[in-house]
Formats: C-alpha cells, sequence, structure tokens
C-alpha cells in the first residue's frame, strides 16, 4: 500500500508521522501545522504561549484561557492531586535542574527545597465558570509536558479519523499512536519495536504485536545528566525534588488514549513496578536495570525478544485487560 512520511523537530523531540493510503504530501503537512499549533499554545520552552501566559500572571491574577486548554489543565491538576508522582506544577523544579538542556546542572539542596514549596498542585485555583487558571504564588509554573504530548497526539488521531484516512502511525519519539488496522498484515495488527532503555537511542531490544493503541514508554536513559560520575535522569520526583530512583529501566503502557498511557508510564514508573490494584485495564511493559521485563496484560506469545541478553522474567494478567488483543 502506497504511504508517506515526514520527519521534523517539535515538542523537544524528532517527530515521524506516516499515512497509508495516500500520496497526497498537503496531508502529512497539514498535520506538522496541527501539531505545531498545539505547541505554541502549550508548551513552556517558549517566550509567549497560553500556559506562559498563566506562569507569568502567578501571584497576580487569573488568566482566562480557551475551553480546550482549560480541560487539559484541569484533568492534569486532578491527576497531580493523587500524589502518584505526576505534578503538573512541577515547572520550578524542571527548570531548576533543565535536564536534557545545554544548562543542565545539579541543583544546591538549598535550591531544591526552595523550588519545592512552589509545586504545591492543590493551591492551584480553576474557575469553571470564566474558564480561568490562577497560580496563588509567585514563583510558581505549569509544566504540562508529556501530558500535553499525549493530548496532541490523540487530538491529530481524531483529526486523521474525521478525514477518513486508512491507517497511520503517529511517532512523537517515545509517544506511538497506531491508526485503525495494519494495512500491511492480514490480521490488522501492528508489530512494534521496544528500544534498548539502557542506553540512548538504544536499538531494537523486542517487538511487540498489538491491534490499534497507543503506545507510550518513559525511560531513563534517553534525557540525563552525568555529573562527577552521577547519572541524574529526568524523571524528578515531586516529593524529594531529585531524579526518582529504583532498578526500573523504562515503562511502556498500552493504552486506547495516548494521554492515559503518559500518566500511566509516570504512575507505574513511581510505583516502582507492577500496578497495586487487580483490575488494571492496560497493558505495560517493565524492563529493568538488570535487563529483565515484566508483562502486564500482555501474552509471552505477542512479544518476541531479538536481544537475547534481555528475558521475561513474569507475565502478569490482571481482571480487566484492555490491551493488545
Amino acid at each position: 500500500m502506497i504511504k508517506i512520511e515526514k520527519s521534523w523537530r517539535a515538542m523537544g523531540t524528532t517527530n515521524r508521522l506516516t499515512l497509508f493510503g495516500t500520496a497526497d504530501e498537503r496531508a502529512i503537512d497539514d498535520a506538522i501545522h496541527f501539531v505545531n499549533d498545539y505547541e505554541k499554545i502549550l508548551t513552556v520552552n517558549r517566550p509567549q504561549s497560553t500556559i506562559m501566559a498563566i506562569n507569568q500572571a502567578a501571584g497576580q491574577k487569573p488568566v482566562t484561557v480557551s475551553a480546550t486548554v482549560y480541560q487539559l489543565i484541569k484533568r492534569a491538576v486532578y491527576e497531580s492531586n493523587q500524589h502518584f508522582g505526576f505534578n503538573v506544577a512541577i515547572g520550578p523544579l524542571v527548570k531548576l535542574w533543565h535536564i536534557g538542556f545545554s544548562d543542565a546542572q545539579v541543583p544546591s539542596h538549598t535550591a531544591i527545597e526552595h523550588a519545592r514549596r512552589q509545586i504545591r498542585s492543590d493551591g492551584i485555583v480553576l474557575d469553571d465558570d470564566k474558564l480561568s487558571v490562577y497560580l496563588p504564588q509567585k514563583g510558581m509554573s505549569l509544566d504540562l509536558g508529556a501530558i500535553a504530548k499525549g493530548y496532541i497526539a490523540d487530538r491529530l488521531q481524531d483529526y486523521w479519523r474525521a478525514q477518513g484516512h486508512i491507517a497511520g502511525i503517529i511517532n512523537f519519539g517515545g509517544n506511538v499512536v497506531l491508526m485503525n488496522d495494519a494495512p500491511n498484515h492480514v490480521s490488522g495488527r501492528w508489530r512494534i519495536g521496544i528500544r534498548n532503555p539502557l542506553v540512548q537511542h538504544g536499538d531494537t531490544i523486542a517487538l511487540i504485536e498489538t491491534k490499534a493503541m497507543s503506545v507510550v514508554t518513559s525511560g531513563v536513559a534517553e534525557r540525563h545528566l552525568v555529573s562527577n560520575g552521577h547519572v541524574y535522569h529526568h524523571i524528578i520526583d515531586p516529593e524529594t525534588g531529585y531524579p526518582h530512583d529504583n532498578d526500573l529501566a523504562s515503562v511502556t503502557v498500552l493504552s486506547p488514549k495516548s494521554i492515559d498511557g503518559e500518566i500511566e508510564t509516570t504512575r507505574l514508573f513511581f510505583n516502582d513496578g507492577p500496578p497495586d490494584n487487580s483490575d488494571y485495564p492496560f497493558g505495560a511493559i517493565f524492563i529493568y536495570r538488570d535487563q529483565s521485563i515484566k508483562l502486564i496484560n500482555i501474552q509471552s506469545s505477542d512479544f518476541h525478544i531479538i536481544n537475547q541478553s534481555f528475558y521475561i522474567r513474569e507475565t502478569m494478567t490482571y481482571g480487566r485487560s484492555n490491551s493488545t488483543k
């Protein structure tokens, strides 16, 4: 089947879009503009955006936003107030470490403690009637981070489906959306690679077969800082102010919605492994630093190891699954 592909830089990563059943490059270019427009609204890496307007007004006044942005922030605040690791108000800590950027540093303990006093998500004031967001303390700042990436991926999939496209792949770095049935396989199932999470830009170590799904991976190798012989990854614990240290190298979540996958990779990474609830609805892949792998709601027959130094330690099936089948 004919297809078109294009890559470009946005959202701090290299993105790649693939559409099947068309040779019209305008369809891809249109999608890139679609993504870029959302990034302009949601980014904190430019002087001007809707999120930056909220941050710049911290401690001064509420900022009225569009219904779309408001609902996304409201979801982010709700998840933050569950205190499982994700915190939409973590901006001051992220800026302090700035891991993944040229000015990344290990902050002083005093600076970390000061930043931690500015990341109280339960202090964010939301007004459903006015669609306004208020950060009550000067120095507070929102950082939607990966949750924004997941949201944009979901919106692009909706956009493509509304246009009637047969199938497509949205690849935002560690966030991949597989839209509709795979056109090159009779089963309609996709085959997607899982990278070695122990090294930056690692080779594929396994393949997973799945139906149309979002596949989101969060790992410690892609963005990190090396200082005085110590490696600091980018997944900052809002409770301590430091990168969260455990035995995991990466967590991959398979879910119908990409925004859920982004939230769940964070939840599971901070959980230090498989979920505690017996009715966990998503598929998950845990790769540990010792190269062992745990599969949750994924059949071992759908997971094909290529690099034999990695091995499946355990396969677990929970009561309610919405994963690969």
